[in-house]
């Protein structure tokens, strides 16, 4: 394993050594190396003035050296060199990461790096922006390349999330949906073992991760890569069809004690009673109450009536108990013009979400035909919320996260843009400037609002609200979620590139990127292995989200992908999507017998 420590003042010339022997690899002449020497040069009083360190491995061997000189707020990478022989290890990786870490500790907010120019790409791909190009440097193949990085720390509320350390994470997906006896949820739950996969991003830094169905082992140790965790320990397949994951974790007496013997937070998807069992929790199922969707919409009516948020207009809910009173509604609205959100009580992923115009009403035959072909039970019959600007590129939908901490306290989290297709959630995009001006005031201000009333109700935990963006830029709140959600995933990884890579970082969460070819498990890993190496490439990140996916026989992935701008980060996400669907080369063409 390599470390990092401080260098030694007697260890001025051997490191001058290791610099000279890291700079000629790039094949480099003497004379070119005699005229570089005396700025490589490390002098023993350079030490501790330059705040030079070292990485070594187990074995005591120096692999690498890196420098961070100057004075806040602005400070200079001086020295990054790796040993020829490590080169491709992640001493650079692990070096360059230390530098930032040290920066945000001394109150560093602007980081310079001139950089050779064979080590450009590393720089670029660690996330560093292409800083102002000296005048003449275009055409020296030698002249260094200039970049700029934003230290900053791991932002505040992640912290307060998982107490700024470590955590445990629970891939309790199927158990949460279960509680709802919702039937428009598959009764394996096989979407939502695949789903439980998240749990890597329930916290910035996991220690372990507790999941349903087992994961390829390629997975964590690129995800831990990417993310720069330290070992995570994984245990998977304990449950195949059906909820009940923290049931079979109380079936594993040694299990359940060595997840809450590290004395780390555990960190569901959600709330259950086997959750509050495992931890000695108090189980209040009065908490999830505001899963319901007519219990949100009578919470957003009570916030509403108190003033303060011009911002928000309330779209009008019926409740039908039956499918006769729903046809009615249905059928009523139709004939008036007016198109109709159908909603299940619970339901998740917009899952028992269907929008009917009067157009799609008649092309199915009328509202007896269209009910029918819905799952049982009680439906929600909602006004459908216009919004001409959306139809001119603007966004439709969005969300705001927050979380109750154990004090009642509620902490923003963000505003985040989603992809819905059809009623249902196919991704989102966090960062800065996703949200536009216009939405953001009213819907932190609302999100915030509805976090205390959940405050006051006793729910601890993530929560987040759901809108659609109406006429006269008004923002209609459609639901809240009490748990972990896709965007609440993209609000940590976030967070983590931004401490790990500098500042500014826009995230998206694709939920399903079909997949060419259904594929084994070793040519999974290579895909996702060249896929963050191209990425990478460019400046971008590539993280496999959701790996299981890829075994079902229509194949698919969940995927994140990072960027510092809106191109990039829709270039990125087109690269993946193309080499998805180009999987099925991999196997050739059939051969003739």
């Amino acid at each position: 394993m390599v470390k990092v420590r401080a260098a030694r003042a007697d260890e001025a010339e051997a490191l001058t050594g290791l610099v000279m022997r890291s700079k000629a690899y790039w094949g480099y002449d003497a004379g070119f190396l005699a005229a570089c020497s005396g700025e490589l040069r490390i002098r023993a009083e350079d030490v501790t003035a330059r705040r030079v360190v070292v990485a070594e491995d187990e074995g005591g061997a120096v692999l690498g050296v890196a420098s961070l000189e100057g004075a806040p707020p602005h400070a200079v990478l001086g020295l990054l060199f790796v040993e020829p022989a490590a080169i491709g290890r992640g001493v650079g990786r692990l070096l360059y990461r230390d530098v930032l870490r040290r920066a945000v500790a001394l109150g560093v907010r602007g980081l310079a790096i001139d950089s050779d120019p064979h080590a450009a790409g590393f720089y670029r791909a660690m996330g560093a922006r292409a800083g102002e190009v000296r005048p003449g440097a275009g055409a020296d193949p030698t002249a260094l390349v200039p970049f700029e990085v934003t230290p900053v720390p791991l932002a505040d509320w992640a912290r307060e999330w998982t107490g700024g350390g470590r955590s445990v994470h629970l891939g309790n997906v199927a158990e949460f949906n279960a509680q709802f006896a919702d039937a428009t949820l598959d009764a394996e739950q096989r979407p939502a073992h695949h789903y439980a996969s998240l749990a890597a991003f329930y916290g910035p830094d996991p220690a372990v991760l507790v999941l349903p169905r087992a994961v390829p082992r390629g997975w964590t140790e690129l995800v831990g890569r990417q993310l720069g965790w330290s070992d995570v320990e994984v245990y998977d397949g304990l449950v195949e069809r059906g909820p009940g994951l923290l049931d079979a974790v109380r079936r594993r007496p040694a299990l359940a004690a060595r997840l809450t013997g590290f004395g780390l937070p555990l960190v569901p998807w959600g709330l259950t009673r086997p959750f509050a069992e495992l931890t000695g929790r108090p189980w209040r199922r009065g908490e999830l109450r505001y899963e319901s969707k007519s219990a949100a919409h009578a919470m957003f009516g009570r916030i509403l009536a108190e003033g303060g948020h011009p911002g928000i207009v309330l779209p009008a809910q019926w409740r039908a108990a039956t499918r006769r009173a729903a046809t009615r509604l249905l059928s009523a609205r139709a004939k008036a013009g007016e198109s109709t959100v159908l909603k299940s009580e619970h339901g998740v992923g917009g899952s028992g979400t269907t929008v009917v115009t009067p157009e799609r009403l008649r092309a199915a035959g009328g509202a007896r035909a269209l009910l029918r072909r819905l799952p049982r039970g009680p439906l929600l019959v909602e006004e459908y919320v216009e919004d001409p600007a959306s139809r001119d590129g603007g966004p439709r939908d969005l969300t705001y996260d927050g979380f109750v901490g154990p004090d009642g306290r509620v902490h923003e989290v963000g505003g985040a843009v989603m992809e819905v297709r059809d009623g249902c959630y196919a991704g989102a995009t966090v960062g800065p400037g996703v949200v536009p001006e216009w939405a953001e005031k009213p819907l932190t201000a609302f999100g915030a609002a509805v976090g205390r009333e959940l405050a006051a109700g006793g729910y601890r935990g993530w929560f987040d609200v759901d809108f659609v963006a109406a006429e006269g830029r008004r923002l209609a709140p459609t639901e809240t979620n009490l748990r972990l959600t896709g965007p609440s995933v993209a609000f940590v990884v976030a967070a983590r590139l931004d401490a790990l890579r500098g500042a500014g970082h826009l995230v998206r969460i694709v939920d399903r990127v079909e997949l060419g070819a259904r594929l084994p498990e070793a040519q999974l890993d290579e895909l996702c292995t060249d896929l963050a190496r191209e990425c990478a490439r460019f400046g971008t990140v590539f993280v496999p989200a959701i790996p299981t996916g890829a075994f079902e026989p229509s194949p698919w992935l969940g995927v994140l992908v990072a960027a510092h701008s809106r191109e990039a980060l829709d270039s990125a996400e087109a690269r993946v999507r193309a080499a998805a669907r180009a999987v099925d080369a991999l196997f050739g063409p059939p051969t003739a017998f």
